[in-house]
């Protein structure tokens, strides 16, 4: 197995728990695996752009961080869509 498919499964390993958390958080349940994976996934880049823009240091290594930060953005996006369901 090449270092992209070690990556890649990573990336939605990552995806799938950091969507799974943050469904937890936000509703108490998750989303069954494709759509913790997709939360997640989504949720990992509103994170680390949202941690770029405040320049946080989370002091953990670069998988824990990143987890935190996906659900971070899965939590952020979750809120967001729920204002949105609300609104219509």
């Amino acid at each position: 197995m090449g270092a992209e498919m070690t990556e890649i499964l990573i990336m939605l390993g990552i995806g799938a728990v950091a969507g799974w958390l943050a469904g937890i958080i936000m509703k108490g349940a998750g989303f069954g695996l494709i759509g913790n994976i997709i939360v997640g996934i989504v949720g990992s880049v509103i994170g680390t752009f949202v941690g770029g823009i405040l320049s946080v240091n989370l002091g953990v290594g670069p998988l824990l961080g990143t987890l935190i930060w996906a659900v971070i953005g899965a939590v952020i996006l979750l809120f967001i869509i729920g204002l949105f369901k609300r609104a219509a």
